[in-house]
């Protein structure tokens, strides 16, 4: 091997062994919820993000119960949610910082065309709520402390009604909405899914939205910045920026731009006012 040859190597394998340090230094871990992957929108700005900083996301999709909890645990340097109550209880506690309303879209609820409990006719969340427990009908819960999952808790107790109490018509899936959709489709039952969730997903197999447009069905979604110090304070840094991009108008502009068939599905905090 030549001089040259012998000299390219080196540098090649010291260029190898150097590359996964320098990734590590911008790098942290984004605990979220399922819906902002199964819809796309991560997929679609946080590529925007890391082009501009170079600080590269991991990014870990679970119920927004665990995404708190992995931030309790610091676990994560930052955290994307949809559960006020719980968000501000976590703050409170002093496990966050500097909660930011972010974006919004609403929760709708799904079931078959034929609509057998007849939710279309229902005249409030509440009633359709009802109308599903008096049908019998087969309703999927996440059933695993999600955003989704505890607004969905809310809402039958808003009617008065207790899952504890509803027999087995009322099934708990354990996952997370793309599997809970899936789940339901293939028992021809009912569910509760954010809707940005519904229009991305492909396999509909004859569900339709059957019950929408009702404002206790609103779902706001909110950016914290863990503080535990057990989260090294480099990531802190780096969730930080991604913290303020997420808020500034680049990142809003991301946000508002991501359409799925020409549909918006997430808008800005604030604009709904300004508009």
């Amino acid at each position: 091997m030549s001089a040259y040859l012998r000299f390219a190597a080196v540098l090649l394998l010291a260029l190898i062994a150097i590359a996964p340090a320098n990734a590590a230094e911008k790098r942290f871990l984004l605990a979220t919820t399922t819906s902002t992957e199964n819809s796309g929108l991560l997929d679609a700005i946080i590529p925007q993000f890391v082009a501009e900083t170079g600080i590269a996301i991991d990014v870990v999709a679970v119920g927004t119960g665990q995404a708190l909890e992995m931030g309790r645990r610091g676990d994560a340097a930052a955290i994307l949610v949809h559960d006020r109550i719980g968000e501000d209880a976590f703050v409170a506690a002093g496990h966050g910082s500097d909660r930011r309303d972010v974006m919004y879209n609403d929760f709708v609820i799904i079931g078959p065309r034929d609509d057998p409990a007849d939710l279309a006719g229902a005249s409030d969340t509440a009633q359709a709520m009802t109308r599903i427990a008096d049908s019998g009908a087969v309703f999927v819960s996440r059933g695993d402390d999600s955003g989704t999952h505890r607004k969905e808790l809310r809402l039958w107790a808003e009617a008065a009604l207790d899952p504890a109490t509803f027999g087995a018509w009322y099934r708990e899936a354990g996952a997370g909405m793309g599997q809970t959709i899936l789940t339901t489709t293939q028992m021809g039952g009912y569910t509760m899914t954010d809707r940005a969730t519904w229009v991305k997903f492909g396999r509909k197999d004859g569900h339709v939205i059957v019950f929408e447009e009702d404002p206790p069905l609103f779902n706001p979604y909110a950016s914290i910045v863990v503080t535990n110090e057990a989260v090294p304070a480099d990531e802190t840094r780096w969730a930080t920026r991604w913290h303020e991009w997420l808020t500034s108008e680049t990142g809003r502009d991301a946000i508002r731009a991501y359409t799925v068939d020409g549909q918006q599905l997430f808008f800005i905090a604030g604009d709904e006012e300004a508009g």
